[in-house]
């Protein structure tokens, strides 16, 4: 079983079992309160699904694309609970998981994800389909468009308000058994440079 935990567009917890069953999920399409959500709803995905730490075999977590300041509350998140059990981290891009669910669910041909980036922009990711162990095939990384100026797609363009962790959880498993983990790095797709960065030169202090 493994954990997962999404907060690049709302805040999204779920515990999905071997098959990439969800026994439990959580969450808001709230984009502020990652913060104050995400613990609660750890607590209650793993209380609904009867499920103690040391029975997940690890924490999924999405890296996005993601606005900075929701998207870090999610990693961190996932990154203490694995470190606290004793379990593998499992990073997934989030639009991948959008993909591989809206696959699942009988869609096919060229696909384009698109979420709010905020600052009217959008994140957008094409995909061309599954590969042969039922992935989805990225056919460009994600990426910053302005909000009202997203390229036509080659296919269908699917606009998700909110990513599911349990898409997220069931997507790593099918990875987990295809022995293709890690989907992706460990490193978050923020896409755009945080506002505030270190000082380059150091200040004096006086006394």
């Amino acid at each position: 079983m493994l954990l997962a935990i999404d907060t690049s567009t709302g805040t999204s917890v779920a515990v999905v079992d071997r098959d990439g069953v969800v026994l439990a999920e959580h969450g808001t399409d709230d984009t502020m309160r990652h913060a104050e959500v995400v613990g609660g709803f750890i607590r209650d995905a793993l209380a609904d699904a009867r499920v103690r730490a040391s029975d997940l075999a690890g924490v999924a977590g999405g890296m996005g694309p993601g606005p900075f300041t929701g998207l870090r509350v999610g990693i961190a998140a996932a990154h203490a609970f694995a470190l606290g059990a004793g379990r593998p981290f499992l990073p997934v891009v989030s639009h991948d998981a959008i993909a591989h669910a809206w696959y699942a669910s009988g869609g096919s041909g060229p696909l384009q994800v698109v979420t709010d980036a905020r600052r009217r922009e959008s994140a957008v990711s094409d995909y061309d389909g599954l590969d042969g162990d039922g992935l989805p095939l990225r056919g460009a990384p994600p990426r910053l468009e302005p909000r009202d100026a997203v390229p036509e797609p080659r296919g269908i363009r699917f606009d998700a308000r909110t990513v599911s962790a349990g898409a997220l959880g069931s997507l790593a498993v099918l990875a987990q058994a295809a022995g293709r983990l890690p989907l992706a790095v460990d490193e978050p797709l923020y896409l755009r440079a945080p506002d505030v960065t270190p000082s380059s030169a150091p200040k004096r202090v006086l006394g």
